[in-house]
């Protein structure tokens, strides 16, 4: 393991700077990545850093030390937490305790007492990592915990094979019978690893640290399946599919972080049917067909990138999706290979001539499918009073057929190339409208704004980025100072109730982000 993320959290830059400067990091197995004045800083920076551990303060204007815990672990449990404080008041400490603090130190910071809760924190997260990396260890776990039967009854579930009554037969003697109103499946991909180790076992450390990080965040069941651990996610409302997509995000980051390569997430639309798992389990594939666009190590949730319509396959399953998915993901060359690929299976079978025909209208029936998903206007992919049956029997030979197929391909990939860029764009129009709008809501978020738009905070955030070249908090900030320089400049208003008018709750750190931002304070800007 390398050296392990330290940010260090203190109001007083003397204390800060000094407790950097007094310890070697990298003899004690640490690197200080970030250091902050106030919690509310150290937040935004820690979404940012991904620190194994932050050492804070107790006591801090705008965010203390036990707020700053609270929300760390919520965001980043894996993440520990070392309280400073100049007290030894109880209360403190039982606080602390609530928030799983791993150490508490009393002021002044004693150099060798720091070093001591160095080598205690460094032997604890050496044991965790080691403990997730001991294959031998997480086999004999998936050995006693899944036994083949209930895995086997599962994969069954995911390939259609399980009716519901059998389901309902067998939930309570294999464990099953947890699941409430709604499902869904996900899916983890190993994105890439090593030839040095065994991806079997790398699979049974990915369902450890599932079955340990996402617990807290919905019910739900794991398990390997082929290259991949499938998950079946359970929740009473639907919208509580954002919880269970913030806890695989978390899985994401830990892995990434033990074994230093990554792993992404699709998952499945929702449904309410344990004969619709199948369909979950398709369109779970389908989300993690979108990684080449939105990039590995994140959840992508189908809902967020593809419209809610599930395909259904009339010739060669597998050939099929990847036809399909090339019109929708691919470039031009790709789109050439797959269709000739379709082609050669045609050339190679000895049929009759009615059979080829029913097999092309297959193909291009799956073509008007896709078509239609997209909402697409028919006309502009093949032409006015299109009729393919009658305009079958014009072409000279099957060389004539497929380059038609190739072009009609190419066009509608075209057309979803920019449906897709138009999308993203209308919404982060939306987002900017909201903000626009709501600017003044202290307790604005990219959750909440998420919510408003019904799109996950993940995918959200990367086309936000993407679209702005910014993030949430830094456009949103822009915007509030923005407003916040119309007021000073044409009101008489005091600087809190400006402060109040622009989103922020405390005085004090409105003119703290406003002389980070400008470099003077507001009534100093105002005198100017």
């Amino acid at each position: 393991m390398g050296l392990y993320k330290l940010m260090i959290v203190d109001d007083e830059e003397e204390i800060r700077l000094g407790v950097i400067k007094k310890i070697n990091w990298q003899e004690h197995g640490f690197v200080v990545v970030g250091d902050a004045e106030n919690g509310q800083e150290a937040l935004e920076m820690a979404e940012k850093l991904h620190p194994d551990v932050i050492m804070t303060d107790i006591k801090m204007p705008f965010m203390d030390g036990l707020e700053l815990g609270k929300r760390i672990v919520d965001l980043m449990p894996s993440t520990k937490i070392i309280i400073f404080s100049g007290s030894d008041d109880l209360e403190y400490a039982h606080q602390a305790i609530k928030i799983n603090v791993v150490e508490y130190v009393l002021k002044p910071i004693n150099s060798i007492e720091l070093i001591e809760v160095l080598k205690r924190l460094k032997d604890k997260l050496d044991k965790e990592y080691d403990d997730k990396r001991n294959m031998e260890i997480l086999k004999k776990h998936y050995v006693e915990s899944i036994p083949v039967i209930r895995e086997q009854f599962l994969v069954g579930t995911l390939e259609g094979r399980i009716t519901k009554e059998q389901w309902e037969e067998n939930e309570k003697k294999l464990g099953l019978d947890l699941i409430d109103k709604y499902l869904s499946v996900a899916l983890i991909n190993l994105d890439t690893i090593s030839k040095e180790q065994d991806d079997s076992l790398i699979l049974i450390s990915i369902k450890k640290i599932v079955d340990e990080t996402i617990i807290g965040y919905c019910k739900f069941i794991s398990f390997p399946y082929l290259d991949k651990i499938a998950i079946l996610l359970s929740f009473n409302e639907k919208d509580n599919i954002m919880k269970a997509i913030k806890g695989l995000n978390e899985v994401c980051k830990v892995f990434e972080s033990v074994f230093e390569s990554t792993i992404s997430v699709g998952i499945g639309r929702i449904y309410d049917n344990i004969n619709e798992i199948r369909l979950s389990y398709r369109t779970a594939q389908s989300a993690l067909d979108y990684r080449p666009i939105l990039g590995n190590g994140k959840t992508i949730y189908i809902d967020d990138v593809e419209p809610d319509n599930t395909i259904q396959l009339q010739f060669d399953e597998q050939d099929e999706i990847h036809f399909l998915n090339s019109i929708k993901l691919s470039n031009e060359d790709n789109i050439r290979e797959v269709v000739e690929s379709v082609f050669k299976k045609m050339e190679e079978s000895f049929v009759s001539l009615e059979k080829y025909r029913i097999y092309l209208m297959e193909v291009l029936t799956s073509i008007l499918k896709l078509v239609q998903s997209y909402n697409i206007e028919i006309n502009s992919v093949f032409g006015e009073e299109f009729n393919f049956y009658s305009h079958l029997e014009q072409f000279n030979s099957i060389e004539e057929i497929k380059k038609w197929f190739i072009e009609k391909s190419l066009i509608l990939n075209e057309i979803i190339k920019k449906e897709r860029v138009n999308s993203s764009k209308l919404l982060v129009e939306k987002a900017k409208e909201y903000i626009k709008n709501n600017y003044d809501d202290y307790e604005l978020s990219v959750e909440k704004l998420c919510s408003k738009l019904h799109v996950s905070p993940t995918y959200f955030s990367t086309i936000f980025k993407k679209e702005t070249d910014m993030n949430f908090v830094n456009y949103l900030t822009n915007i509030r100072l923005e407003e916040a320089v119309k007021l000073l400049n044409t009101t008489d208003e005091k600087t809190y109730i400006i402060a109040s008018k622009v989103g922020y709750q405390e005085a004090n750190y409105f003119s703290y982000v406003f002389k980070k931002k400008f470099g003077i304070s507001p009534s100093r800007y105002r005198k100017n």
